[in-house]
């Protein structure tokens, strides 16, 4: 689960609702203050200590970027492959969140599912994560982010899929 979104445990198997007033989100937020969701809690936990910044942020995708150290190498000096299944997940858990909060479900997403290849292997630079939804629906979905270096080589891409929670 990404670390932007407080623990929250599924309820019970009910389809989500559309509703058209503000309602309950995270921590009794409403879906008008989605974005102080991300603004308070992106860049604490894990997305923290990775050193993932937004850089953009919206309902259909999210931007982020993380400069590498030698914190995110594995033995061989390279980038680890956990570092690109972090940042793919938080990027997509996000990416959900907004989603659901703008198309008035509401709630929060969880993941449920993390695929993640690694295609280039790099030791420093900017990395830059690109979500791009694949599918959105009441109960679940499923987010492609792309993770290129500075010159816009692909170095991993991630299919996360997603399960829609309601936060009581």
């Amino acid at each position: 689960m990404c670390p932007v979104f407080p623990a929250a445990s599924p309820v019970a198997s009910r389809p989500l609702s559309r509703r058209t007033e503000p309602h309950a989100t995270v921590d009794g937020m409403t879906a008008n203050s989605a974005d102080g969701v991300l603004r308070d809690s992106f860049g604490k936990g894990l997305d923290g200590v990775l050193g993932l910044e937004v850089v953009e942020a919206g309902p259909d995708r999210i931007v982020a970027t993380m400069e590498i150290t030698e914190s995110h190498h594995q033995p061989f000096g390279i980038v680890h492959g956990g570092v690109y299944c972090a940042v793919g997940e938080s990027v997509a858990s996000m990416s959900g969140f907004l989603w659901l909060q703008d198309s008035g479900i509401g709630g929060t997403a969880v993941g449920v599912n993390n695929n993640t290849d690694f295609l280039r292997s790099v030791r420093a630079g900017t990395v830059t994560a690109t979500s791009t939804p694949i599918h959105r629906g009441r109960r679940q979905q499923l987010w492609a982010v792309d993770m290129v270096d500075q010159d816009g080589a692909l170095l991993a891409k991630s299919q996360v899929r997603l399960q829609n929670i309601e936060v009581k």
